[in-house]
């Protein structure tokens, strides 16, 4: 802990993109750069617990931001799901052009498909790129905790991809409900 003016600085650079993104993903558009900058004006506030490590540092802004828009979320008083915008995605992190439109739509009905803790759950891995302990962070939780969300995420997802209709069951007992998120 205890990072510098500095490693503040550094942060900033490195993830100002990122966390922008972040919050696109997971609010209103438009509001994205406020989340962002409101989440670094509360980590200038608190830099003296800011982790040293540039993982960690990353992680813990992200928390920072996940819970102002989660504070935002209630004060607005929205109670839909968690939703990411799949549509808005860079190209990187979607389907490559031999798999088509229909491999696309596929997994964005999949993906709606997910309870709101699966899919915050695979996005801090797969597009936000986190580790298991980063991600374990931005949530509060152990990061073993977050490698069982993951791993049952990821199979929910796959259950869903696999062309089950709607409501079908879920592989080998696995609930991909908000009960076994």
């Amino acid at each position: 802990m205890n990072g510098s003016d500095d490693d503040f600085e550094r942060l900033f650079r490195s993830s100002y993109a990122e966390l922008v993104r972040f919050a696109a993903r997971r609010g209103d558009l438009g509001r994205a750069e406020d989340v962002a900058a409101e989440a670094f004006t509360v980590a200038w506030r608190r830099r003296e617990d800011l982790p040293t490590r540039p993982g960690d540092a990353r992680a813990w802004i992200f928390g920072i931001a996940r819970r102002l828009l989660l504070a935002q979320r209630r004060t607005t008083a929205d109670t839909a799901a968690l939703r990411i915008r799949l549509a808005s995605e860079p190209a990187e992190h979607a389907p490559g052009p031999e798999d088509g439109v229909l491999a696309r739509s596929e997994l964005a009905r999949a993906w709606e498909r997910l309870t709101a803790i699966h899919q915050e759950t695979l996005a801090l891995t797969v597009l936000d790129g986190m580790t298991s302990t980063q991600a374990a962070r931005v949530l509060d939780i152990s990061p073993v905790a977050y490698r069982l969300r993951l791993m049952r995420a990821r199979r929910c997802l796959a259950a869903h991809l696999s062309s089950q209709p709607a409501g079908a069951p879920a592989p080998a007992g696995e609930i991909c409900t908000s009960e076994g998120a």
